[in-house]
């Protein structure tokens, strides 16, 4: 298994891991393949293995206003045949280890239970507008000031999330 920056040319592989591990779900892939074509910075690695995109993580800009406040992770995917050994686990700390990463505030929308392990924590501020009671919503390195809404990229909401599945999470384990 190989971590990498993701590429031009693994793109494809990576929205086919996205749709493998997300088979209920257009949503995930949809947003990936959407901030790519607006070219939105994001910090984004894969792990190949046999030629094949296995595990992917990214992060975008969060915002407070029109002002980066830290980064979103999201999402993050790791395909269902290598769920449960570790990838996931391997991909996270080592981005985490990323010089553009390890000193950022990080917000994720995710299952509280795994990205405890990893230092993130609940917050209850700033307030995540897909997460109603912020109960999935966790940071790590959060100073954010109280009462504001944390801005996504307008991809996350152009990217639509199917009805009912706001605020629970996406990640499958």
């Amino acid at each position: 298994m190989k971590i990498q920056k993701l590429t031009v040319e693994n793109r494809p592989k990576v929205y086919a891991l996205l749709q493998n591990a997300f088979p209920d779900s257009v949503y995930e892939v949809t947003l990936v393949q959407k901030l790519h074509e607006h070219e939105r910075a994001l910090y984004e690695w894969v792990c190949i293995h046999t030629n094949k995109a296995i595990a992917y993580i990214a992060f975008s800009p969060a915002y407070e206003g029109k002002e980066i406040c830290g980064l979103h992770l999201a999402p993050m995917a790791v395909a269902p045949d290598f769920q449960k050994q570790g990838v996931g686990a391997e991909l996270l700390r080592f981005a985490l280890r990323q010089e553009a990463i390890k000193n950022q505030p990080l917000f994720v929308l995710g299952e509280p239970g795994y990205y405890k392990r990893f230092g993130f924590e609940p917050c209850k501020e700033p307030v995540c507008p897909f997460d109603q009671d912020n109960a999935h919503f966790l940071s790590m390195r959060n100073s954010a000031t109280a009462g504001f809404s944390v801005g996504y990229e307008p991809e996350f909401k152009t990217a639509a999330l199917p009805p009912g599945q706001q605020g629970k999470k996406r990640r499958k384990r």
